[in-house]
């Protein structure tokens, strides 16, 4: 039985053939081409990792990532990601693949699917709910730049302060929708948010996530 990370995996690399080098995606600059690099050079290239959160090394990782896709080409990325990490990949590591790709393969696959025209959410069962509730448990990390107190609701999953504060806003929906939330994707994640009309308005604009 697949993993959820390699369900997502191997649907992502479906819809990257089928959507082809050119289409766009909720990472703004972003085709489908530059993605696919994005998520083959993270695996394979350890080197290019610190440049994913801090400025001062983005540079290289830019650099790596554009040279993947011009030496290895669309089709060949496809195909090295479909596979999942090599061995030697710190990803390859038993049990890490699961930890650490359920939600990136999972928003990402989102990413490419909802930057397109016509995209509703799809149907996820109860296993795969259940576990991406369970990786917010790192939203207080994923929040830390909200400018407001923020409690996620999921109905049937349960409820947790994600972060501390005044006003607090409360945002509710299936995890998978919390998940997009909470990872920068406001505008594309079905979610219900109540609290003061001002602080909703900041805490949807701001810049959320890793």
């Amino acid at each position: 039985m697949p993993t959820i990370a390699q369900s997502e995996r191997a649907a992502l690399a479906d819809l990257f053939e089928a959507l082809g080098p050119d289409a766009p995606t909720l990472c703004a600059g972003w085709t489908t081409a530059d993605l696919v690099a994005h998520l083959v050079v993270r695996e394979r290239r350890p080197d290019s990792l610190p440049g994913v959160r801090l400025g001062a090394f983005a540079g290289h990782t830019d650099r790596v990532r554009l040279g993947a896709l011009r030496e290895r080409g669309f089709e060949r990325l496809i195909s090295e990601l479909r596979s999942g990490p090599p061995r030697l990949s710190p990803f390859g590591l038993p049990g890490v693949d699961g930890l650490a790709n359920t939600a990136e393969m999972f928003i990402h696959h989102e990413d490419v699917r909802r930057a397109q025209d016509g995209w509703e959410p799809r149907p996820l069962g109860p296993a795969v709910q259940k576990e991406l509730w369970g990786t917010l448990r790192a939203a207080r990390a994923l929040l830390r730049s909200a400018p407001t107190g923020v409690r996620l609701v999921a109905p049937g999953h349960g409820e947790r302060i994600a972060k501390p504060g005044e006003p607090m806003v409360k945002v509710a929906g299936e995890p998978a929708e919390l998940v997009l939330f909470c990872f920068g994707r406001q505008e594309h994640a079905r979610v219900t948010i109540e609290g003061d009309t001002e602080a909703v308005a900041r805490l949807r604009g701001t810049d959320l996530g890793v």
